[in-house]
């Protein structure tokens, strides 16, 4: 994942939660989010879907907490509301140097 801020770029604060009713939900949830391989376990049949986290300009900042730009903020409501899951939105205004502290290097899917 490449690590990309807007400096001074208006931001939206996302926030999910998978209720214990909604469990079954829970690796879908992180499916949309982080992303997946599909296929029949053979990799050259597999295909990756590259989840939110992959995104430019998302920040992953800690369990079921990101930032990002507006339309896709809400784009991830939808389709985390379209499985029941809570999802709590608030804008915020960073700078890139304060979203970079919680920059995390990750696996790539490319």
């Amino acid at each position: 994942m490449a690590f990309e801020v807007d400096v001074g770029t208006e931001r939206m604060l996302v926030s999910y939660d998978v209720s214990k009713e909604s469990r079954s939900n829970a690796v879908r949830v992180c499916q949309i989010v982080f992303g997946r391989t599909r296929g029949g376990g053979v990799p050259d049949l597999s295909r990756r879907e590259k989840g939110f986290i992959h995104r430019p300009g998302v920040v992953w900042i800690g369990q079921s907490v990101l930032a990002m730009r507006p339309r896709d903020a809400e784009e991830l409501r939808l389709k985390l509301g379209s499985l029941g899951v809570r999802v709590a939105l608030a804008r915020i205004h960073v700078i890139g140097e304060a979203l970079e502290a919680f920059h995390r290097p990750s696996r790539s899917m490319a």
